[in-house]
């Protein structure tokens, strides 16, 4: 089933996605009327290709992501340095729980992609069965590692034909989204599924 994403701010840049791949981007107004019988999704703000992190194993393999039945007791942001190290000693399952929760915040904010090299099972698995892209690194990193770094690193265009995978983020513009950051994100796409809608 084909489905029409676009944004308010953006709608000179729509997408149709078909399955796992995009089958069109162009006007929203266009691409609606070339295919009425699309399923449509409205959004507030912008469209975008999506986010590429460069902090894949500082934040997912370095740093423990609370459970949120933790919270009184541990917080609700990233553990980082020793702390995080007691807590990831913990095992297999506590180390690959940590990633999912981990990869499921990077997504809530437009993340599509993360550099570094990743090299723990638990996190690999993580990342492919989200659907993440895995990157290079930048040449300059920002710092500190964070789920919405300074400055964002935004991918390039999207085309027909490429990965259904891009983020809408609640801004008027892509100056906004710079000075506002990545939290806020209203909707993800990797693979064609949307896996992350702020309610």
């Amino acid at each position: 089933m084909l489905t029409l994403h676009v944004a308010d701010a953006t709608p000179e840049s729509a997408v149709l996605v078909d399955g796992a791949h995009l089958a069109a981007v162009g006007p929203y107004d266009e691409l609606a009327a070339a295919h009425p019988d699309a399923r449509l999704r409205k959004w507030p703000g912008i469209l975008t290709p999506g986010l590429l992190n460069p902090y894949g194993p500082e934040l997912l393999e370095q740093a423990y992501h609370p459970d949120p039945r933790e919270a009184d007791r541990l917080g609700t942001e990233p553990i980082f340095g020793e702390r995080a190290r007691d807590l990831l000693g913990g095992g297999p399952s506590v180390r690959g729980a940590s990633a999912r929760r981990g990869v499921q915040r990077l997504l809530a904010h437009g993340t599509v992609a993360v550099a570094g090299e990743l090299r723990g099972r638990e996190v690999l698995d993580a990342v492919r069965r989200a659907g993440l892209a895995l990157a290079g690194r930048p040449a300059a990193l920002p710092d500190p590692p964070a789920l919405s770094p300074v400055p964002l690193v935004l991918l390039p265009g999207l085309a027909a034909g490429q990965p259904a995978r891009f983020a809408v983020f609640d801004v008027p513009d892509r100056a906004a989204l710079v000075r506002e950051g990545a939290s806020t994100c209203v909707a993800t796409v990797v693979a064609g599924r949307l896996v992350h809608r702020r309610r």
